[in-house]
């Protein structure tokens, strides 16, 4: 899966150098809130945020293709990971810069344009934050941790003049856990038994202005 997640996203990145010189392209920033958790033992969801920059390539018959490069932190609270402790909580937080691209489809109507959206994405942790509840408290310790990541994002957005909107729900493919590593103290375990068999997913409402073009 990490493979053909690499090679969708040299497709879309080739595809869209190769059509520029006959197509409309806009460039512009992006941001919005990042709604995380895991797959297993959570008790709520995270809320974080993303922010970057963003390169849109018009093509014909309605479609598109989005690079972006952006900061995105992700984050689960976490609750019984510990041996089957069921009080046992913390709060994990993670800064990816991650490189989604994002293929889109929608007809142009003039005022606005509608479109279906599917997201490749790669990425890679910068820092991390977990917060134990009265047992500990660790900033950028990797053990245990996987830092690369890869998934798709599947959504829909919005073009309204030079404004885009698209809400995204995503999958992780990967695991948060590196289990290679060895597993020593309360930060590796914590790491090992809430995300084993899980990483992030959720849910992203970004927002963007783009300049250039013919709009």
């Amino acid at each position: 899966m990490k493979r053909i997640i690499i090679l969708v996203l040299s497709a879309a990145l080739l595809a869209a150098g190769a059509a520029e010189s006959v197509a409309q392209s806009r460039y512009g920033v992006i941001g919005g809130m990042t709604f995380s958790n895991s797959k297993e033992f959570s008790r709520s969801t995270m809320t974080q945020f993303h922010a970057g920059l963003t390169y849109k390539l018009d093509l014909p018959l309605g479609f598109s293709v989005q690079p972006s490069l952006v900061y995105n932190v992700k984050g689960a609270k976490m609750q019984g990971v510990l041996s089957g402790n069921g009080s046992e909580r913390f709060d994990i937080s993670m800064g990816y810069l991650e490189l989604p691209v994002s293929l889109q489809w929608g007809p142009d109507l003039l005022i606005f344009r509608p479109f279906l959206d599917v997201t490749p994405y790669i990425g890679y942790a910068l820092n991390n934050k977990l917060v134990a509840a009265g047992n500990v408290t660790a900033k950028n310790s990797w053990d245990a941790l996987q830092r690369f990541e890869y998934g798709m994002g599947l959504g829909i957005g919005l073009d309204i003049w030079r404004f885009q909107v698209i809400g995204r729900y995503n999958w992780n493919f990967g695991s948060l856990y590196a289990p290679g590593q060895t597993v020593d103290g309360t930060f590796p375990e914590l790491v090992r038994g809430a995300f084993d068999k899980s990483s992030f997913g959720g849910i992203t409402l970004s927002i963007a202005f783009l300049f250039g073009g013919g709009r």
